[in-house]
Order: C-alpha cells, then structure tokens, then sequence
C-alpha cells in the first residue's frame, strides 16, 4: 500500500529577508523528505486573495507549522497584518477541538515563553533554533508528520511479576478465570519427619482475577470429580481464596506430572457450569418477571370490570 504523502502548511511573519528565506528553506527539506509543504513563496501567485489562501491551507492541511519568533508572537496576539488574520483561522480551529495536534510550533529562536503566540500556550513544539540538535529535531517532525510510531510494542508481563501475589486484579467479572502461575515464594515446606503425607505441600495458584463464590463452589465440586482425571488424582485437596487456587497436599513434580491438566479441565468446566448456571438463572428471573406481569394485568383488569 503506498503512503499518502502528508500536507503541511507554513505559517510564518515576513519580518525580514532572513526569515523568509529560513521558512523557504524549511519547506524544500519538507518536500525533500515526502512532505507536501505549502508555503506563500511557491504557491501563492499574482492575483490570488490572500486571506482566501490562508483559510483553504489552515483548513485543508493535515498539519500547519507555525514558525514561531518574537515578531510572530506580537503580530498574532494582536492581530496585526497576515500573520494576525491567520491567528484568527488558528484561534477557531483550536476552539473547535478537532485536531489539536494538527498544529505544531516550530521554535526558531528564543524560548517558547518568548515566542509562542498566546493561542498556542501549552503546546509542545519543536525546537529547530539550536543548531546542534536541528538534525535531531527535524527528524522527530517529519516523524510526527509521517505518524511513524517510534515507541516500541509492549511486550509480555515477566513471569516473576506474572506470579505475584501483589499484581493488581483484573475487574472484568466477564472474563474467563485462568491460571497466570504458581506463586513460588508462598510454596509451603513439607514436614518431612517420616509421618504419613509429610512429604506432601501446599501450592498455590495465581488466578488473572477473584473468581465469585459460585464458581469457588464449583471448582471444588469440579476438582473432586473432574471430567478426566489421572491414577494419581488427589480429590479434597483443593480450594479457593480470593484470587488463589490451593492445592494442599501435593508436590510440584505431581503438578508437573498429573494434576496440570486436570486443573485447567476444572478450571474450564467451572467457567461453563457457572455461564450456563447465570443463562438459566437470568431465563428463570425472566418468567418469573412475567409471570408477576401477568398477574398484575389480570388483577387490574378485573379490578377495572368491577363496579361497587
């Protein structure tokens, strides 16, 4: 797919010869790198309207670059000759609310204080006035203009903080209840002093969020009689708090080994018993609903016929 070449607007005053030629200057860069920049010097012709050709590039840029300086800043804030007029189209623009970002301060010299017209307080522009960083900074425009994104995408949670007993819980009660992992460091110890199941522990399990007490209920029903299970399944060890699943009185290489599989087929039919438990639950709430209805439209009906 090829990429729309972006349009871009320079706003700039006609205070002096070097300014004009710094703005010239600026759009050849712009149209060097794809940019499709309009600036009063290429495209404004002998008999053209003036205010009508600021209005139509404010309006139908996809972005307008104000050259700011402190010449440019007293002619916008009071309204003075071009420069003035076209605060006028900014202001209205602004004041609409569409696309604030549509226009970006270009800082030429100075600081922003200095220079940036009043309808622009507050905006982050680009600084193109130190020549030590000018490369730096051009770059970062025609990668906002380009809407190049150079933040990077965010990647997957580390185990150990997908582990831990204090990451914040997830508020959707819509969402299927899964094991984010075993929570390592609250393992309990086995006794291991010869009696019998001393060598057993208790695990506990992370859970994405605190499940309801209905589907607490049923795992642990689910648990005691899964749908498959192995030869070392160990019903009336497990249970549920807040966002843990517990087994107590087990070993992690039997984890490893024979109950994973069984917890995540508990943990799937829990998520099913309690869906279609709340499908009949809200059908049932329903007929009752509109049974009392009924009910009501009969009595008042009735009571409407009788005459005392």
């Amino acid at each position: 797919m090829t990429r729309k070449n972006p349009k871009v607007f320079i706003s700039y005053s006609w205070e002096s010869d070097e300014n004009k030629e710094w703005a010239k200057e600026l759009a050849d860069k712009l149209l060097e790198n794809g940019i499709e920049a309009y600036i009063d010097q290429y495209d404004l012709h002998l008999g053209d309207r003036l205010p009508y050709f600021m209005e139509q590039q404010i309006i139908d840029s996809d972005f307008v670059l104000i050259i700011c300086t402190k010449v440019y800043k007293e002619k916008a804030d009071n309204r003075i000759s071009g420069v003035g007029y076209e605060g006028h189209i900014i202001s209205a623009e602004l004041l609409s609310g569409n696309n604030e970002r549509k226009f970006i301060p270009i800082i030429k010299e100075g600081n922003p204080k200095e220079v940036l017209p009043t309808f622009l307080d507050g905006k982050l522009g680009i600084d193109l006035a130190d020549e030590r960083h000018y490369s730096e900074n051009f770059n970062d425009l025609i990668t906002t203009i380009f809407g190049v994104k150079r933040k990077p995408e965010v990647g997957f949670m580390p185990k150990s903080i997908k582990k831990s007993p204090l990451l914040p819980i997830e508020q959707n009660k819509n969402k299927d209840v899964k094991i984010l992992g075993i929570i390592t460091d609250k393992v309990t110890v086995p006794k291991m002093d010869g009696s019998r199941g001393s060598a057993l522990y208790k695990i506990p399990f992370r859970l994405n969020r605190i499940p309801s007490p209905l589907w607490k209920e049923l795992f642990v029903r689910n648990w005691n009689s899964p749908p498959r299970f192995t030869t070392m399944h160990r019903p009336g060890i497990a249970s549920v708090e807040g966002d843990e699943i517990l087994l107590n009185g087990t070993t992690i290489e039997e984890v490893r080994d024979y109950h994973r599989e069984t917890l995540n087929l508990c943990i799937e039919k829990s998520n099913i018993d309690e869906k279609n438990f709340l499908i009949q639950e809200e059908q049932r709430r329903k007929r009752e609903n509109e049974r009392i209805r009924e009910h009501e439209e009969s009595i008042q009906k009735l009571a409407d016929e009788l005459e005392f």
